[in-house]
Order: structure tokens, then sequence, then C-alpha cells
């Protein structure tokens, strides 16, 4: 028997990722769509301003959309692609009335008994649910993923923590998608880099010691070290770009990075229907990784590295992932796959 899922927030550009996902998926069938109260009632197909290079799946477009209350979805989890402001008041309204809410949202994910998931990373951390549900009385939970830049940067520095990072410098390159359909006018990002994201450097910043901290059964000690990130707006459609610098007490080999990189994995995710054969993905090629011809590794959850180099007491590298499918939508399906692995089935 599959399981009921729905989306909130179901118009904006993550939402619409979420149904490509899900529209497919061998656990989860797409039963509720949920969006502002002046598109509630109508069909989805007709109210949807989807992206011109993603096609609309047959099964969403009659689905009549509802309004974001618990109340009115027939559904066993739900993806939160609501904004920040909007989820931090209805979420819990959702994991109170229990289910289990997957969200893509920032407003919860520093919170000390929420997860901050990537399956591959973390999975451990999914403990916290039941401390979360003790602390707040709630039938179901809010699990969370990381920001869209600090994906791609915490998978890629997972297999890098055994030589003992010490600090990590990042710039990014991120691409238009990542700031919603109308989030960027045409006239400000062509033929431009706009030296600016309003809290991306702050998130940079932050999330990643939380995701690569140590749970000791209550709460997560945050990974000792710091990040200082500079981020940056290019005209690319899709695939946040990276250029990452990170100090080490033990530094390796750059034989030794590769290696670390081509052989990660974690069993704890074979079997889940939307990760990736290869995590992290190592591209040989000079000028590789680029957007146009790496954003879909792995069918968009793959993180390619590449540019391995040495630096001062440690290596510098380029990474790439794509933003609204391992940096968004995808890894919140991942992470409720991960869930219903260890609870469900």
């Amino acid at each position: 028997m599959r399981i009921k899922v729905g989306v909130l927030g179901a118009t904006g550009a993550v939402g619409q990722r979420f149904i490509q996902l899900l529209a497919e998926h061998p656990w989860f069938e797409l039963s509720a769509l949920t969006a502002s109260e002046r598109s509630a009632g109508k069909k989805y197909g007709e109210i949807a301003r989807w992206r011109l290079d993603v096609s609309l799946p047959d099964e969403a477009k009659g689905i009549e959309v509802l309004p974001t209350s618990p109340e009115k979805v027939d559904a066993d989890i739900v993806f939160s692609a609501l904004p920040a402001a909007i989820a931090k008041e209805v979420e819990p309204k959702f994991a109170e009335a229990g289910f289990l809410v997957a969200s893509n949202a920032g407003a919860y994910r520093m919170e000390s008994d929420v997860p901050l998931m990537i399956p591959e990373v973390n999975p451990d951390h999914l403990g916290l649910v039941e401390v979360q549900k003790e602390n707040r009385h709630w039938d179901g939970c809010i699990i969370t993923n990381p920001n869209c830049s600090v994906i791609a940067m915490a998978l890629s520095l997972k297999p890098l923590m055994k030589f003992g990072i010490k600090g990590v410098h990042v710039a990014t390159m991120q691409a238009v998608s990542g700031a919603g359909y109308e989030g960027v006018a045409s006239m400000a990002i062509l033929d431009n880099v706009i030296p600016y994201i309003a809290k991306e450097e702050e998130k940079m910043e932050t999330e990643a010691q939380k995701i690569l901290g140590k749970f000791d059964g209550t709460k997560v000690k945050n990974a000792d070290f710091e990040v200082s990130a500079s981020c940056n707006r290019v005209p690319v459609m899709d695939g946040h770009t990276e250029a990452i610098w990170v100090s080490m007490r033990n530094r390796p080999r750059l034989s030794e990075v590769r290696d670390a990189f081509t052989k990660f994995k974690c069993d704890e995710v074979k079997g889940l229907p939307t990760a990736p054969k290869k995590p992290i993905i190592v591209r040989d090629e000079e000028d590789r990784p680029q957007p146009r011809l790496d954003r879909d590794a792995g069918k968009g959850m793959s993180v390619s590295v590449g540019r391995i180099r040495e630096y001062t007491d440690g290596v510098k590298y380029i990474a790439l992932g794509h933003n609204t499918i391992r940096g968004a939508a995808g890894a919140s399906v991942l992470n409720a796959e991960l869930f219903y692995k260890k609870h469900k089935r």
C-alpha cells in the first residue's frame, strides 16, 4: 500500500519540483496540494505558473488545490515548500495533528530538537524526532533539510572529516532558480553577477556545523570548525557551483582526498528510491564540474566535485549540486524515505 503525501506551497518553484519527483514515486501517492486562499478550490493545472523546461505531471493537473490547513489534507506526510515566515506558523499545526512534515523551509532548521538532515551524512540525527515529540507533545514531527548551498558543501565535507577539518571558506555561484520563479528580475541578472543573497551567508556559516555534529542521544553537539562564506547570484538556471577551501589538522595527499570522495557511501540509504548510487562524483576533466553538464547527475541528487588542488594546510576544490532537487525537494523526499525505512517499513 502506497503512502499518501501532500505538498504545502505547491505552486512555487520548490513545490513544482516536489510534484515532479512525487508523480511516479514507488512508495508515495500524491493526494493533496495546498496553496494560498486565493488559489483554493481551483484545479492545480489552472493556477500553476509551471516552469517552461519542466513537464507538469498529468496526475497533478486535475487535483483541487486546498487551503494550507491540517483539517483539509488527507495524507500521512506533507512536504513543505512554504516560505519560512509562513512555515513557522503552519508546520507545527501539521506536526501536532500527527503528520510527518518533511520541510524545505528554514524556520525550524536550527531548533535543537529538530533534525537537520542529509541522510548520507547524519542518518543518526533522526533520533531527535523522539526528543522533539517528547518536548513538544506532538503526535507527528518536523524533519528539515538544509539550505540549498549548504547541502552540496556539507555532503562534500563529510568524507573529509576524518582528516580533521579546522576551517572552511566557500564562495558560491548560485543559480537564479534558487530565488523562485519571480525572484530575480531578468534585467538585474542578465550580463551580471549579484554579490549578495539575503541571509544566505548566515545559513552557510551555521547549518553545516549542526549537520556534521555528533548526536549523543538527546542533542547534537556542533562540529568544531568555522565556515566563512561569500554568496553570489549568477545567470544560470539550475545548479549551484561552489569554490571551497578546507583547512585540515592532518593534511592529506590529493590522492587520499580523491579516494575519500570516490569511496564515500552510506549503507543507511540503501534501497531508498531517491538516493543516488554515488552521492559524490569526482569529475577529472580540468574544467568540470559545470552546471549544464553535471547538475542532473544521479537524477539531480549527486554532488559533483572537481579541480581538487593543494591549499596552504589542506585542499581546495569545486562542488556542484542541483539546487532545486538535491538542494531542496529531492532532499526532503529522501528524508521522508529514510524516516519510513526506519519507523514504518
